[in-house]
């Protein structure tokens, strides 16, 4: 009801002031050609008609309908009242004051029109709670959304942190892992190529392999085959010996490594030390070069 009164208000008022000036200046103006109350009786009926134009206005945008020619026979009686200051006013000596307030009741009519509007487009306060509620959830499932985003977006961020670091730490440990095995290869491999280590190997191995320039080789690094074990196997003679490595290395194109026939060896139940063989295998693959 407020806000209705904030456009009908100043249209009623405006239409008010305008009625009045108009029936003023009607009797002013006629009344020094005719007796007053005829005059009277002619602004009372411009007014009157005026304002029974604009009624029956009303009454039809209160029905939600609209006459053209109701609208324009209102638009005829606020000119002529217009028409009616203007003439008044170029007849008088303060001419500035009254074209001021001639304009009266065009703007009274624009006020009208625009209340006609505010009622066309004006909506029950159901209607407005209802817009309202639906703007309100629609904050609410933005903000939930946007809080939903930002979670996600730290939980990825401080994912990607834990497993940057995670990966870091193994590559370092993988580094370091890295560095002392081939530290340590380094230190086998030297002590395989010193001079002591063969006077050392000699002294021991020479009562068990006279003749013999034992070599300590450094060990292979891989999968190995468990192998079963032998029952009082055969000892066999370093002829014997080399003739199983010569039959098991040359079983298969290109030879056999000496990890396979090894493996080979003990696998067909040959029994003999790593000393022995390995000393067979240096027999046999000198021999074949």
């Amino acid at each position: 009801m407020r806000k209705q009164m904030a456009t009908v208000a100043p249209a009623i008022a405006m239409t008010v002031v305008s009625m009045v000036l108009t029936l003023a200046v009607v009797v002013m103006w006629l009344g020094s050609s005719m007796p007053w109350p005829i005059a009277l009786v002619v602004g009372l009926g411009l007014d009157g008609g005026w304002l029974a134009t604009l009624a029956y206005e009303r009454r039809l945008a209160a029905q939600g309908d609209h006459n053209n020619a109701v609208t324009t026979v209102g638009w005829g009686f606020g000119l002529v009242a217009t028409g009616v200051l203007v003439a008044h006013a170029l007849g008088e000596e303060s001419t500035g004051a009254w074209l001021a307030v001639s304009w009266l009741p065009i703007a009274a009519k624009a006020l009208w029109l625009v209340h006609g509007l505010w009622e066309r487009t004006a909506l029950t306060p159901v209607a407005l709670d209802a817009i309202r509620g639906i703007q309100q959830e629609a904050r609410d499932e933005a903000a939930v959304a946007r809080a939903l985003l930002r979670a996600q977006a730290g939980t990825e961020e401080t994912r990607l942190t834990a497993v940057t670091e995670a990966g870091a730490r193994v590559a370092r440990i993988q580094a370091e892992t890295a560095e002392r095995l081939s530290s340590a290869w380094s230190t086998l491999e030297a002590a395989r190529q010193g001079e002591g280590t063969a006077r050392a190997l000699t002294c021991v191995t020479d009562r068990v392999t006279p003749g013999s320039q034992p070599r300590w080789e450094l060990p292979v690094w891989g999968p190995y085959e468990p192998v079963r074990a032998l029952e009082n196997p055969p000892a066999l003679s370093d002829a014997e010996l080399d003739r199983i490595v010569t039959e098991l290395r040359t079983s298969q194109t290109p030879p056999l490594s000496y990890r396979e026939l090894s493996l080979r060896f003990r696998a067909a139940g040959h029994s003999a030390s790593e000393t022995r063989l390995r000393a067979a295998w240096r027999r046999v693959t000198a021999t074949a070069s």
